[in-house]
């Protein structure tokens, strides 16, 4: 075995035991990369009276158009009072058309109309861009161990729609 690998087996070993500190150091991180990835998202949504929620409706809407209202509700995991209630404002708004479903009338089909995929596609372009360049900063090695971190703090469930979602396009 060459010295570089049986230093990163070593080095991943120890990660194994890290200490509470190290932990904390971590969850901080986390707290703090948080701020950053929203920030630019924030500004955009903050000029136009919106905040997180209305990004992660218009997030999901855009991954799979014509998503029922029940499974928006799954995948955001937030009350059906609270989504209602965001979904009216983008309605409204002229950012999201619902639509009467064609086998089910009670279902509810959600798309971003023109001007919600306008505005899709700011909050995302800057998300993209801070995620590129720390990606390019980290290298692959990282991005690699940074994705199999993440999925694996996800609950089993939520890792199934992340995964289906991430299969689908």
């Amino acid at each position: 075995m060459s010295e570089g690998r049986s230093t990163q087996a070593y080095m991943g070993e120890s990660l194994l035991f890290l200490t509470d500190e190290q932990l904390r150091q971590g969850i901080e991180a986390m707290f703090f990369a948080y701020r950053g990835f929203t920030a630019d998202p924030d500004r955009i949504l903050s000029e136009k009276g919106y905040g997180r929620a209305h990004h992660r409706a218009i997030h999901f809407i855009n991954r799979a158009p014509g998503t029922t209202v029940n499974n928006l509700l799954s995948i955001l995991g937030v009350t059906k009072q609270s989504l209602n209630r965001v979904l009216r404002t983008l309605i409204e708004d002229g950012l999201v058309e619902s639509r009467v479903g064609k086998s089910d009338k009670r279902e509810r089909h959600l798309h971003l109309t023109e001007d919600g995929q306008e505005l899709e596609s700011q909050l995302s372009d800057a998300q993209r861009a801070r995620m590129r360049a720390a990606y390019r900063d980290a290298g692959p090695e990282a991005v690699a161990g940074f994705r199999q971190v993440l999925e694996a703090m996800m609950e089993v469930d939520l890792r199934r729609t992340f995964v289906r979602l991430r299969d689908a396009g």
